[in-house]
């Protein structure tokens, strides 16, 4: 029998009391995430911080659930360079991510690495940035470069599976390249940012040689996003042309009703064209991975019941697109318990109330969000 997504909607609200958590408890109690994601050969996975004074690793029941529910491990912050070496004048600290990653292996997860060279400038580190460099300093540009990405590179050597190379290196509101310290001394304007990245994913060639090399940004499926993926696309199809080592799409997904005064589309609009741009990607060569599914429940209603219904629904539509690329292998939330999801701070909701954008709640309670993955997972083609 199918079910239409009104029906869903509507069905979940209704859902009051603790019933609902029973529930859902109960249908999460048999198959993982991970083992269904598994049966249809894509792996399931999270990311996990360690830092801050709620850090969620140090949550014993937090990483049980990790543990159960995932067989991908990746660190939200703990490898990027800004955590790695927060001042020149000293060594790379690796012990946050070390110790992180060495739990999850001992539970026989694998790991990716997030991210080597994030590129938007505010988010590389401030030593970084004041280096200035300029039209001449290229071939200083070049050894900072080679320097950072040796040394992660190589502290990890063949344990890490797949490599976030670059980060986010297009402006989503104009499809544009942004620039960094690093685009003057590689030519400038967007030849000075595809050129820094061509080197910084044939580096990582070189010191990673069996990793996975992955481009990873948060492109949205709607119309707000075109010229973010016409972007992203003409950066890809520009590093295959040069003969880049990339290997694959890290689509972020960090999904959700549109902000006001964006672009209004249909859902149907949605859907087809998502359904191209991963076409175009995979017609390429390339591979496509979920890195960071989460969606922001901004605009939807204040109670519970009907808020978390929204979600799903709205999940489950963008999932049964993106699940049905041949070329998706992994899947990975950015967080599994909204107890601890970045979205609090980020673009908070008008009534001040938590954000519900994971498929676990505060007390590690399955949400619908939970089932609308476990039904998409269950429904995606078989690789």
């Amino acid at each position: 029998m199918t079910i239409s997504r009104r029906c869903l909607v509507q069905a979940l609200a209704l859902s009051t009391g603790t019933a609902p958590l029973a529930s859902l408890a109960a249908q999460s109690s048999g198959a993982t995430l991970d083992q269904l994601a598994r049966a249809k050969g894509v792996r399931f996975g999270s990311a996990v911080g360690n830092s801050g004074p709620r850090a969620p690793f140090r949550d014993t029941a937090y990483r049980e659930l990790v543990g159960r529910e995932c067989s991908v491990f990746v660190c939200e912050n703990e490898t990027k360079w800004q955590w790695l070496r927060r001042d020149p004048s000293k060594p790379y600290d690796f012990r946050a991510a070390d110790e992180m990653f060495a739990w999850a292996e001992g539970l026989g997860m694998a790991l990716r690495g997030h991210a080597l060279v994030w590129f938007e400038p505010k988010w590389l580190p401030a030593w970084v940035n004041a280096l200035n460099y300029g039209a001449g300093d290229g071939k200083a540009a070049t050894q900072l470069l080679t320097e950072h990405i040796t040394a992660t590179c190589r502290h990890y050597g063949e344990r890490i599976e797949s490599w976030d190379v670059v980060n986010e290196a297009v402006h989503p509101e104009t499809g544009e390249m942004h620039r960094n310290v690093f685009s003057a001394p590689f030519g400038g304007g967007s030849e000075g940012g595809v050129a820094q990245i061509d080197l910084a994913f044939r580096l990582a060639r070189e010191q990673a040689p069996k990793a996975e090399l992955v481009y990873n940004d948060y492109m949205d499926w709607g119309a707000a996003g075109a010229k973010h993926r016409a972007g992203v696309l003409r950066l890809l199809t520009e590093l295959k042309r040069r003969g880049t080592p990339v290997q694959a799409l890290g689509l972020q997904a960090h999904i959700g009703h549109p902000k006001p005064g964006t672009p209004k589309d249909m859902p149907a609009e949605r859907a087809a064209e998502w359904r191209r741009f991963l076409d175009d990607v995979q017609a390429l060569g390339l591979d496509l991975l979920v890195t960071e599914f989460d969606v922001n429940d901004r605009g939807l209603p204040a109670d519970i019941a009907p808020r978390d219904a929204e979600v799903a629904a709205f999940a489950r539509d963008w999932l049964d697109v993106t699940l049905a690329a041949p070329r998706l292998r992994r899947f990975l939330c950015w967080g599994l318990s909204n107890k601890y999801t970045w979205l609090h701070g980020f673009e908070p909701r008008d009534d001040k109330l938590p954000k519900r954008g994971l498929p676990y709640d505060d007390q590690f309670n399955p949400t619908p969000l939970r089932q609308a993955l476990a039904d998409a997972l269950r429904a995606m083609p078989a690789r």
